[in-house]
């Protein structure tokens, strides 16, 4: 084996810093997912003093994960984990919300608890809302992995750094991308490969306002694509199957494309033309 390769390996695990592994954050993700919801966990829980030692492991959990990152500050570790335990039931009411959205939603949900063990919209939307708030805190090696976990399971990537509100509802969802500055407001229902994405990927903009913002009460269907940090989607806006947006639209709009098939002198089809329409 090649010695200079072997001292380049050597070194580099040597000089390892500044994060916990992506097993590790994961670790800590589904054993959190499992305190919440009681269907990710094999644990019997039966008395508020077992509620009370979970609660504890979890933080600890947390707080070794962040001992990892290179903070300097390590006082602020303990503030870190404080901060987000103290969101839990923030979070907890949020997630039970989007169950409620996800199973009013879809005519095929049979059950909340079926949202909850088989939906992939619940499980991204549950890595989501647990990394957003320690992104909210400053926090950004740990939620990113937590939710690329989460689209490596689901087919769903939800950067950490958006917002999104209330009552969200994914239907399906693979393929589905939302950036990290992007907005939604609430009562939104999306469907799988819709893409709210950006119109750049210039570095110079990364901290800048690239994505969409989706207003209230809209539903995205499936394979559409809104660009851009100034496309806002007016509440109460239905976007068609196959969309590509990269300008506003008023609330009420409804946009979709219609096919029209041209025909040469034989006969035969000649082109396809989609026809753009609006409210």
């Amino acid at each position: 084996m090649n010695e200079d390769f072997i001292d380049k390996l050597l070194q580099e695990h040597k000089s390892k810093t500044g994060c916990p592994s992506p097993s590790e954050v994961a670790g800590m993700f589904k054993g959190l997912l499992g305190l919440l919801f009681c269907d990710y966990t094999k644990d019997n829980i039966y008395t508020k003093a077992q509620v009370v030692v979970a609660l504890q492991r979890n933080k600890m959990a947390l707080i070794d994960l962040l001992l990892k990152l290179d903070i300097e500050d390590r006082t602020g570790v303990n503030q870190i984990a404080d901060g987000f335990f103290d969101r839990l039931p923030v979070v907890h009411k949020l997630l039970h919300l989007d169950i409620a959205a996800i199973y009013d939603g879809d005519p095929a949900a049979s059950s909340k608890k079926e949202v909850v063990r088989s939906y992939p919209g619940f499980y991204a939307m549950a890595a989501y809302r647990i990394a957003h708030e320690l992104h909210l805190m400053g926090v950004r090696d740990i939620p990113r992995i937590i939710t690329e976990y989460a689209h490596s399971k689901t087919g769903i990537d939800i950067h950490p750094g958006a917002i999104i509100g209330q009552s969200f509802c994914i239907d399906h969802g693979t393929g589905i991308v939302i950036g990290e500055t992007a907005a939604i407001g609430n009562n939104v229902k999306i469907y799988q490969g819709v893409t709210l994405g950006a119109l750049s990927v210039r570095k110079k903009d990364a901290n800048n306002k690239r994505h969409p913002t989706i207003k209230n009460n809209c539903v995205i269907y499936s394979g559409a694509t809104i660009l851009g940090g100034e496309t806002v989607i007016g509440k109460d806006s239905i976007i068609g199957g196959n969309v590509w947006l990269t300008r506003s639209v008023p609330e009420g709009s409804k946009i979709y494309y219609q096919a029209k098939m041209n025909m040469d002198s034989n006969g035969e089809t000649d082109t396809y033309v989609f026809k753009g329409f609006a409210k």
